[in-house]
């Protein structure tokens, strides 16, 4: 009985072992997805950041004179390599999404109160760069050059129809995905396969059920599709909740998911789900991109999924020298 229970043992060792080699699962080298947050963005002091936080006051040494979430920035992150950018957008008052990042305008512009609060017509007069300083508000840089650079989705979507886009919604409200479906379904199937939405539960779910095939990303989804992984991985089982969708892995915790990268990889490939590792999880939110080359370092050889990055003609250059990188998506 010992031995049987012994060979038993050996036997399932074996099994979890070959099922879950990445060495033994072919995958076609190609270069990493590079998914620009923000588009080229302003860096800021990340320490101690919380929700309230006006990152604009945090500025570091400028090293371009992008905005984020404006038109120029997106252009300068898909010319420096990006794959897929992400924007921010709200509802406003007369019926359009604006894309900006903050809750309210106070932090960043000219303007103040919640951007929701305000009609696109007004919002396209302030400044966007109004309010970001490095030296505690001696000196404002960019005061001045964001004057009527905050477009709306629709001004996203018609001046790159061709390129991919991860499209977050800030609030918890239902209605603000019902809305946002208004707008996706306009356009055609094939156009809604290069765009992903993600934020809290609420408005991803209200979209979802209008847009059932459509890539999406919340909390809920990564911890369902993760925590199920981690349990039932080994078999090779492909949980149904990662179904159409982006998964977002810290790079710290990636090596102790099964099969990790390539059968890894496969087996999100087959749910229509795709994988962007960031930067290292030390409890809380996980918000850092993949940034420096400490942590790209931390890669696989050949990793061939996606990057969530703050510096993406940091990451593009660097992925480049690695892999022989083609030509940026165009417009």
């Amino acid at each position: 009985m010992r031995k049987a229970i012994l060979l038993a043992m050996a036997a399932l060792a074996a099994f979890v072992f070959f099922n879950n080699a990445s060495f033994l699962s072919f995958r076609r080298v190609a270069a990493p997805t590079i998914l620009a947050h923000r588009g080229m963005a302003q860096r800021f002091d990340p320490r101690d950041v919380r929700n309230d936080t006006c990152t604009a006051r945090r500025l570091l040494p400028t090293e371009h004179q992008f905005l984020e979430n404006t038109i120029p920035s997106m252009r300068a992150a898909y010319a420096a390599g990006a794959d897929i950018i992400e924007v921010d957008v709200h509802p406003t008052t007369d019926g359009q999404f604006a894309v900006f990042h903050d809750w309210t305008l106070d932090c960043r512009t000219n303007g103040t109160g919640v951007t929701r609060d305000h009609a696109m017509a007004e919002l396209k007069t302030l400044d966007v760069g109004y309010g970001y300083t490095a030296d505690g508000g001696r000196t404002f840089p960019f005061r001045g050059r964001g004057i009527g650079l905050m477009p709306t989705l629709d001004d996203v979507l018609s001046t790159f129809p061709r390129a991919r886009i991860l499209i977050n919604m800030k609030s918890r409200d239902a209605a603000e995905g019902a809305k946002l479906a208004d707008v996706l379904e306009r356009l055609s199937p094939q156009r809604r396969t290069q765009l992903t939405a993600y934020g809290s539960s609420e408005p991803v779910g209200a979209l979802r059920k209008r847009l059932p095939d459509m890539r999406i990303l919340t909390k809920t989804s990564i911890r369902s599709c993760l925590g199920q992984y981690i349990a039932l991985g080994w078999t090779g089982f492909a949980p149904t909740p990662c179904r159409n969708t982006i998964i977002l892995v810290p790079i710290n915790i990636a090596p102790w998911l099964w099969g990790w990268p390539n059968k890894f990889l496969n087996r999100m490939d087959a749910t229509n789900a795709q994988v962007f590792v960031l930067g290292p999880y030390a409890g809380g939110e996980f918000s850092t991109g993949l940034d420096t080359q400490a942590q790209l370092d931390l890669l696989p050889k050949d990793y061939s999924g996606g990057i969530w990055t703050n510096e993406v003609g940091f990451v593009a250059r660097r992925m480049a020298q690695q892999h022989r990188r083609g030509s940026p998506p165009k417009e």
